[in-house]
């Protein structure tokens, strides 16, 4: 029993890495206000995700949001798939979660 709550715990501290870098990346390309798939294109030219799938980004906006880093504006029509989307910019508070994630970057590298 041991071994499984220590893979376990392995397990969520590699997806809590995983996820602030994810949050960093996002965070890097939303230079102006942007959708997620708009992001998620981005990211895919970076060669950063794997596809253009926009459920690579929403829903760690969705969770910068709930920390008031980003915020909604307003909404548009999706010029890759025709839908209305929310669109997405940085709050004041982003200085904040970098600030509370800054001594976990030297890691990644």
């Amino acid at each position: 029993m041991k071994i499984t709550s220590e893979t376990r715990q392995m397990s969520f501290n590699e997806i809590q890495l995983k996820t602030k870098v994810r949050y960093e990346q996002i965070l890097d390309r939303l230079d102006k206000p942007k959708s997620a798939k708009e992001i998620a294109v981005e990211l895919y030219d970076l060669e950063i995700i794997p596809s253009t799938e926009r459920n690579y980004t929403a829903p760690r906006l969705t969770e910068l949001e709930q920390r008031n880093i980003v915020q909604v504006i307003g909404k548009k029509k999706c010029k890759y798939t025709g839908k209305m989307v929310a669109v997405y910019q940085k709050t004041e508070d982003i200085e904040k979660m970098q600030k509370e994630y800054s001594n976990h970057i030297p890691n990644i590298f």
